[in-house]
């Protein structure tokens, strides 16, 4: 889960977490701030920030090798279904999705199931006028979660989406306020099984089919 600061990130992983999935996860956070994860927690490892929730899913804060903790979590005797990993607001999400196609054990384990972007729909225009990481973002998902729809007209929003199609035309675009989005669009969505076999040097700039890109004509 990538996007920009202030889209919106840690409210959408509050309401996944909140909702009757009936699925365990695990979530990666890059710290735990003050507009963190809600924190109603059984149980706390203070050596490795792995927090436990009363509805069995999982928070973890990451300040040190990501493939270290997926290895933690991955050998847990109760069973995950999902991880969901939070990029910073600056983050290239790259990176952290080349995790899963380099690392033997990470990737005999486990599945890339999506990278999700969330937009701040009334300020992500600037955004992609002065920041890179914003356009990187928005070109790497294949989900794009268009947040706080209600704060720009019809007009705007038209125009929004289409200059995102311009960074990217091959990712889907799901609308939402305060990001109350169908998890069917968020969560085992699989677009990326296909990839696994994939031997590529850089195999998601591979699958989209372009880098990043100025989109102003």
């Amino acid at each position: 889960l990538t996007g920009f600061l202030g889209s919106g990130k840690t409210t959408l992983l509050n309401y996944i977490l909140k909702q009757p999935h009936g699925q365990r996860i695990a979530v990666i956070e890059n710290e735990f701030g003050e507009a963190g994860i809600d924190n109603e927690l059984l149980v706390q490892d203070q050596s490795e920030q792995i927090i436990e929730m009363n509805n069995g899913c999982i928070c973890c804060s990451v300040r040190g090798d990501l493939i270290r903790i997926l290895g933690r979590l991955m050998k847990r005797k109760d069973r995950l279904d999902g991880i969901l990993i939070e990029t910073t607001g600056l983050a290239d999400p790259g990176p952290v999705a080349q995790t899963f196609f380099v690392d033997e054990d990470v990737k005999a384990k486990t599945t890339l199931d999506s990278v999700t972007a969330l937009v701040d729909a009334k300020h992500v225009m600037a955004r992609l006028d002065d920041s890179k990481e914003a356009r990187e973002q928005v070109a790497f998902a294949d989900r794009i979660i268009l947040n706080k729809t209600d704060l720009v007209s019809p007009e705007e929003l038209a125009a929004l989406e289409s200059r995102l199609r311009r960074i990217n035309a091959v990712a889907r675009i799901h609308r939402t306020v305060q990001c109350a989005v169908n998890l069917d669009h968020v969560l085992d969505v699989f677009p990326l099984a296909a990839l696994a076999p994939v031997a590529a040097a850089d195999p998601l700039r591979d699958r989209l089919g372009h880098r990043p890109r100025d989109d102003n004509p």
